[in-house]
């Protein structure tokens, strides 16, 4: 399964539009990254999808030199739980 980072969202699907997962973010005034919301789809529940996308984001994070602010509980849980987020991770 490919993660696809688009304009807002880092996603899995055809488009960001239709996409089947997706994990959706901004950058604020202080250049954090903040992921708003996770979406999965009934298709691919249960499978992972949601800690892959994450993953891909935060590789995406590291890359550019950026904090992660998480506000949608999923990636907040994720992020709190996974040690190896926390250099990342802004409260």
């Amino acid at each position: 399964m490919d993660v696809i980072k688009g304009i807002s969202k880092f996603y899995i699907g055809d488009s960001e539009e239709t996409a089947l997962a997706e994990m959706g973010f901004i950058i604020n005034e202080d250049d954090v990254i903040v992921i708003e919301h996770t979406k999965v789809s009934d298709e691919l529940g249960g499978k992972g999808v949601g800690k892959l996308i994450l993953k891909d984001l935060v590789d995406w994070a590291r890359k550019e030199n950026k904090k992660i602010k998480p506000v949608c509980p999923y990636a907040v849980a994720q992020m709190e739980k996974n040690v190896e987020y926390h250099d990342l991770l802004v409260r």
